[in-house]
């Protein structure tokens, strides 16, 4: 089975997930590294958003959020995770699953510098996925550390947002075909880290 994958796209799944961004990324007119995020609480109760993956290598796909977010706390007790890109504009989807570790402090706080200001000031005033009643409050919050950061060169990471990475197990590849006849195959990462490959029907 792997023979004939290989020999067509290649031993590395790494690697083409990263040329199908690349030719995504091309042609898609809106966020080609928005991924949906799967997780789930330690009883199984799964959720799901979307997510921006901002580094696909050997190691893992990692994303940035509030720790103490919902998919933050479920990363917590539950470190089973899973991603599906699916891009219109190539007809082609990848499914990702795995675990999910923590980035370094140091990896979370060079991207961090990386934001605009005002996404900056947006990760402070936001205790994200926690209730409010009204709107006001917000505005009110993003005014507050408008204020306190003022003229600061560097405005500092806040300590619950961090980064994570989903290291993959396995990665699943579909190309979308006429008459509902889709081109599938999955990697499957073996203990020695290598990776075998098979045909799914679709």
């Amino acid at each position: 089975m792997s023979s004939e994958i290989f020999e067509k796209y290649g031993k590395n799944p790494t690697i083409l997930c990263q040329n199908w961004y690349e030719e995504a990324a091309a042609l898609e007119p809106n966020d080609p590294e928005a991924v949906t995020l799967a997780t789930a609480t330690k009883d199984g109760q799964p959720s799901v958003r979307w997510v921006l993956v901002k580094e696909m290598d050997e190691r893992g796909f990692k994303f940035h959020t509030n720790a103490e977010s919902r998919k933050g706390r479920e990363i917590a007790e539950n470190p089973h995770g899973a991603l599906c890109f699916y891009w219109k504009s190539t007809r082609k989807q990848i499914r990702i699953e795995g675990q999910i570790e923590e980035a370094s402090a140091e990896e979370s706080d060079q991207y961090f510098e990386t934001r605009p200001i005002e996404r900056q000031i947006g990760a402070w005033a936001s205790k994200q996925s926690t209730p409010f009643e009204h709107r006001e409050e917000l505005e009110a919050a993003v005014q507050k550390y408008t204020e306190e950061f003022a003229g600061a060169d560097n405005i500092p990471r806040p300590p619950y947002w961090k980064g994570f990475r989903l290291i993959p197990t396995s990665i699943e590849f579909w190309i979308g075909n006429k008459d509902r006849l889709h081109e599938r195959f999955i990697y499957t990462k073996q203990d020695d880290g290598s990776w075998t490959a098979q045909w799914l029907c679709p």
